[in-house]
Formats: C-alpha cells, sequence, structure tokens
C-alpha cells in the first residue's frame, strides 16, 4: 500500500487546488485536488506534507493540522494510505509547476470542478468536522467510486 500525503491549504476563503492536465499517464488527469504527495523513506508524514507543498507549489504551511486518514482501494493504481490535512499559508505567489495548474479556487465553488467521486464525500467533512476522521473509498477498475464508507 502506497503511503501519501495530502493537504488543501486555505486563504482567503479559498482553498489551493491543482488542476492535473501537465503529466504524462497520471492516475489524476483531468480533475482538480489538493497539494501532496508520496512519503520517501525515513519521512513522517508532516515532513513529507511539508516538502510537498514547497515543492509543488513554493508555499510554507502555517497551522497544519491533521484531519482524516484515507484508505484508497485502486485496483487499476494500487491501494493507498493518504493522511489528509488542511494548512493555513501567508505565501500568494504561485509557481509554474510540473504536474498540473495551480489556482486559489472559492471553497464555494470547488465541488463544480472535476473531482473524484470519493473528494465529494471528504471535502464537506474538511468545513464541518472538527475531529480526525477515516474514510474509506472503494474505486473500480475504470476510476468509479463504488462505496464510500466513514469507518470514525
Amino acid at each position: 500500500m502506497r503511503l501519501t500525503t495530502l493537504c488543501y491549504i486555505e486563504k482567503d476563503s479559498c482553498w489551493l487546488l491543482m488542476h492535473r492536465v501537465k503529466k504524462n499517464q497520471d492516475e489524476n488527469a483531468g480533475k482538480w485536488i489538493g497539494i501532496g504527495g508520496h512519503l520517501e523513506e525515513n519521512e513522517s508524514p508532516e515532513e513529507c506534507i511539508r516538502r510537498e507543498c514547497r515543492e509543488e507549489a513554493g508555499v510554507e504551511l502555517l497551522d497544519l493540522k491533521l484531519r482524516g486518514i484515507l484508505t484508497f482501494i485502486l485496483p487499476a493504481w494500487g491501494n493507498e494510505l493518504t493522511f489528509l490535512y488542511t494548512a493555513r499559508t501567508e505565501s500568494t505567489e504561485l509557481p509554474e509547476c510540473q504536474e498540473g495548474v495551480l489556482k486559489w479556487v472559492p471553497i464555494r465553488d470547488v465541488h463544480s470542478l472535476p473531482l473524484w467521486e470519493g473528494d465529494k464525500l471528504f471535502l464537506p467533512l474538511l468545513q464541518t468536522e472538527s475531529e480526525v476522521f477515516s474514510l474509506k473509498l472503494v474505486y473500480d477498475k475504470d476510476g468509479n467510486l463504488l462505496t464510500g464508507s466513514r469507518e470514525i
């Protein structure tokens, strides 16, 4: 199982999102997602998300908070355990990113974007829940959500 991190960074009632349109053979192609990536050897989830946010978006995180643990069952790409965070930043400049286009999106508009179906289940929890939650998202081989169940 792959170990990954994902962060929804807030500034001025917007989330910093990446439109995944640049990488070849990207399992997230065409989708809008938060910032994150894979843990490297000997790296904690917090070290990973801070590094990924610096590398991909040029931002330093403030008020980093673990919000959830996501278990993705993805037959086409391999299963993934994701540490889900929220944070703030004071950064305003967004660099060119090799993986996609970075954009500050008003939180109220996020659901109108092309998202993974499972993201539509956990994004509202980031706005309503204060406790850490666990969510299991099971997809079929074509990337369609079969089930999404809250564990805690």
